[in-house]
């Protein structure tokens, strides 16, 4: 299980060798073999025992602000770069290969937005000149992403980043015109202000915390990035891969506004206009983004859950970097 503290004053502690959950209806005992990663939210708390339990277990831990984005980690010192990985990482990043490498993560992130907006069209939008023409839009900006060439990841990048961003605004634009009223919003914010950019802010924090773990446990550096190298300190490679995961999230939500599932106890506008989940809110979006990651899938031939179709993306990329020779 992930296990997720999102409620003020939920502490986590050690008892016995297992981990104790404390709230104020009571206390719950978890075996640490049954937990797979720790969140802790603001307004919670772990000690240091829990911790320590934690890391003899390979149990990663996750420390996540008040908006649900990751703000820092602890974990095990089995895991960590490889310093072979690392330095072929290094060279694959600065290497014509590298431009052909967010070329095919960009061109699929569309692909995968066209398949979405298909999957969760009502009925009524089913086969409108609307929904057809947007799709058309989203495939022709996939089609000039496909047909980029450069030496480097700067040569491309410009062109990349118009032509994702336009596609991505048709995506959403499509995606608004599905929901409810009461969930549609004006465009991508960060921070949200609008109740569904609050919910998919959430969600993506829990993907980002989710595939930095992914590749810190393959021996991926994560702050060696390949389209995103800009933002110091910070992992950047995970901006990157997560192109490729973003509809998960999106569907998770769309999905909760479709159901009118969100109800106005689970979030709260602050007095500067912007929108923050409340722990109802953060509860509902942390169970569908679990229950969603933990579906069997079919990828590449093999049936597996989300989470670790992950894993092996994470593994199968440690072992492209491994391999790589720059000619």
């Amino acid at each position: 299980m992930d296990l997720v503290l999102n409620s003020y004053g939920t502490a986590l502690l050690r008892e016995n060798e297992q981990f104790a959950v404390t709230t104020i209806d009571g206390k719950q005992l978890i075996n640490p073999a049954e937990v797979k990663s720790i969140s802790i939210s603001k307004g919670a708390r772990i000690s240091s025992d829990a911790v320590l339990l934690a890391i003899e277990h390979e149990i990663d831990i996750l420390f996540l602000d008040g908006k649900g984005d990751p703000k820092g980690r602890v974990w095990s010192p089995k895991f960590g770069s490889i310093s072979t990985i690392r330095r072929k990482q290094l060279d694959f990043t600065l290497s014509s290969k590298a431009v052909q490498w967010i070329i095919d993560i960009v061109a699929q992130k569309l692909e995968n937005q066209i398949a979405l907006i298909w999957a969760v069209c009502p009925q009524q939008h089913q086969g409108s000149a609307y929904v057809e023409h947007n799709i058309s839009r989203i495939a022709d900006y996939k089609n000039k992403i496909s047909h980029l060439s450069g030496e480097t990841v700067s040569d491309i990048g410009p062109s990349l980043r118009g032509w994702e961003g336009a596609a991505s605004k048709i995506y959403f634009d499509t995606l608004c015109n599905f929901l409810p009223e009461d969930y549609r919003f004006n465009g991508r914010s960060h921070p949200a202000t609008d109740v569904f950019n609050a919910l998919l802010n959430y969600a993506y924090g829990i993907l980002y915390g989710k595939i930095e773990g992914t590749l810190i446990k393959a021996g991926i550096d994560p702050y060696i990035g390949v389209f995103h190298r800009e933002d110091y300190n910070r992992p950047v490679l995970v901006f990157d891969i997560i192109e490729l995961y973003r509809v998960w999230a999106d569907f998770v939500v769309v999905n909760l506004c479709m159901q009118k599932a969100i109800i106005p106890e689970c979030y709260s506008v602050q007095p500067n206009g912007t929108y923050w989940l409340e722990p109802l809110g953060r509860r509902m979006v942390i169970q569908g983004m679990s229950d969603y990651l933990e579906d069997l899938i079919t990828i590449k031939g093999q049936n597996r859950s989300r989470n670790t179709h992950l894993q092996l993306y994470a593994h199968s990329l440690a072992q492209m970097f491994l391999n790589f020779k720059n000619k």
